[in-house]
């Protein structure tokens, strides 16, 4: 689990495709990401999970301060992790630890789908960013709710049918990617599990 607070910028060494000739068709996975990042391979270990983008992954291997991931299919389909490239930078959280404190909301790393950056508009101190999103995603998303976007914890401050808003502080603009975002860029979208679950019980007929 994560709380949507990025402890560092990382950096993409490499994204490996089967196709690429670099891997075994058919025994290896769909993408091998390399990412650098001192604070998140500090402690870490073959196993462990990593936020990347906001996105769950797990770490396979660990040498000179990078970390490698598999990528399923499901992944790259759902997210935007399929568009990184050498150089790129991105959200880095470790997996909160048991005495943790829980800084933003709960984030399990499982993206619902992709939004896109319509607007920002520059604030005394802060931005307020514009996103459009399909119905699909947005009918989780409540107003003054929370939603994690490339990892990022933030408070939505309005929503409609197609999109939906956020407000960036100073501290945010400077420690994530979303203070780089121009309009055009996706950004990985998970809304509240607790909306999901909701949905569902009550398709099932459990809340009655």
């Amino acid at each position: 689990m994560f709380t949507g607070i990025v402890e560092e910028l990382g950096s993409v060494v490499a994204l490996v495709r089967p196709e690429d000739g670099d891997t075994t068709a058919g025994t290896a996975p769909d993408a091998v990401l390399t990412v650098a990042g001192p604070l998140a391979t500090s402690d870490a270990r073959p196993g462990d999970s990593i936020a990347v983008d906001g996105v769950c992954l797990t770490v396979t291997s660990v040498a000179d301060g990078a970390f490698v991931a598999e990528v399923m299919p499901e992944t790259l389909r759902r997210t935007s992790l399929g568009g990184l490239v050498p150089g790129a930078t991105v959200n880095l959280e470790r997996a909160l630890p048991a005495n943790g404190r829980l800084g933003g909301h709960v984030v399990q790393g499982h993206v619902d789908g992709v939004a896109t950056l319509v607007r920002r508009t520059p604030g005394p101190r802060w931005d307020d960013l514009e996103f459009s999103a399909p119905a699909a995603l947005t009918r989780y998303v409540a107003e003054k709710g929370s939603v994690a976007l490339s990892g990022v914890s933030l408070t939505v401050t309005w929503v409609s049918d197609d999109g939906f808003g956020v407000s960036l502080i100073p501290t945010t603009l400077a420690a994530t990617t979303l203070g780089r975002l121009a309009p055009g860029d996706a950004v990985n979208v998970e809304v509240d599990v607790l909306a999901k679950y909701v949905e569902r019980l009550m398709a099932a007929g459990a809340v009655r």
